[in-house]
């Protein structure tokens, strides 16, 4: 796989923005004095809002992108298929419905209740399988097959164009960026933004965020192949991947400077920290890049960075636990 042209980020934006409007970049006062503590000279840091899309989450992007291209070389395809643990789903139930098309979305087992939901209110016809989105994934190719509806894999070419127009957005609407913080789940998201930071020939050092309890693509990038891992993560449902995909990590590996390891209670103190300092709602996933750069802030005293808040979409009841932990294990009460 080759990472997107310039113009095809634009021609991507086009269709996006069909749908929906930009999302905002935001400098946080109090993002950067959390990052500044302890440094004599203070970060910078630009919050990228994908919580505001209409599906609270990035995934929209590459949906919209992969099913008006669908519609144009399938046009008489009657419907989808697609595997997630949420985000993906949602987006592929509305670009679809959009669409005209029929979705199937496969969803393990105790997946998010209001996820589900949200798939549902979409027009989404769903189904559990597996006991995580391995298994769901390989149900879905299985029904995908069996139905002759269409398999809308989690990584492929045209998502990347989708996710790179949040990422053209960020870099040419905050000050030159030294790094930026990207969480990794399958890889569409990062690849998306080096496809940007490529394009318009930047020096940005692009960081990669996965969870300490789902290592796969931290383990690929050190190795140089795929490494599957166990997905244990409890709060970042976005991340769990166990096995990730060969063209991901293999663009990541040409593009990513480093991947942060970040444990599931840093991830909440980041969800945490978020409402504290910006009244917003990240999910786990969202959290994570927070998180890394948290955990790296003596490192960036003095530089302007990046950070993608990826998604929104989490339970009641895991954020209100979330908010109710009286200590951070980044040492902060």
């Amino acid at each position: 796989m080759r990472l997107p042209t310039l113009t095809e980020i634009h021609d991507a934006q086009a269709i996006v923005y069909r749908s929906m409007a930009p999302t905002p970049q935001y400098r946080w006062p109090l993002i950067d004095a959390r990052l500044s503590a302890g440094n004599r000279v203070e970060t910078e840091a630009w919050i990228k809002h994908e919580n505001h899309t209409p599906a609270g989450a990035f995934k929209l992007r590459g949906a919209l992108v992969y099913a008006d291209w669908l519609k144009k070389t399938h046009p008489d395809l009657k419907g989808v298929v697609a595997a997630t643990r949420g985000n993906f789903g949602q987006g592929v139930a509305m670009a679809a419905r959009l669409m005209g098309l029929k979705v199937v979305i496969v969803v393990p087992y105790g997946n998010s209740k209001e996820k589900n939901r949200a798939m549902l209110a979409q027009g989404a016809e769903l189904v559990e399988h597996g006991q995580d989105f391995q298994e769901s994934l390989e149900f879905a190719r299985r029904l995908a097959a069996d139905s002759g509806f269409h398999l809308v894999e989690s990584f492929h070419e045209r998502l990347v164009r989708g996710t790179a127009t949040y990422a053209l957005e960020l870099f040419e609407g905050a000050p030159a960026l030294d790094a930026v913080y990207v969480p990794i789940g399958l890889g569409s998201s990062i690849c998306g933004v080096a496809a940007a930071r490529n394009a318009l020939r930047l020096s940005t050092e692009i960081v990669g965020v996965v969870a300490a309890e789902s290592p796969s693509y931290a383990l690929s990038f050190k190795q140089g192949k795929v490494v599957e891992a166990p997905a244990r993560t409890a709060i970042a449902d976005g991340l769990a991947c166990r096995v990730p995909n060969a063209e991901a990590v293999e663009m990541i590996a040409q593009n990513v400077a480093r991947i942060v390891e970040v444990s599931d209670a840093e991830i909440v103190a980041a969800m945490r920290a978020y409402f504290e300092d910006t009244h917003n709602v990240a999910e786990g996933a969202g959290a994570a890049a927070l998180a890394a750069a948290l955990k790296e802030k003596s490192a960036l005293k003095g530089k302007r960075i990046g950070i993608v808040l990826s998604g929104g979409n989490v339970d009641r009841g895991s954020y209100l636990a979330a908010l109710t932990e009286t200590t951070s294990p980044l040492g902060e009460n």
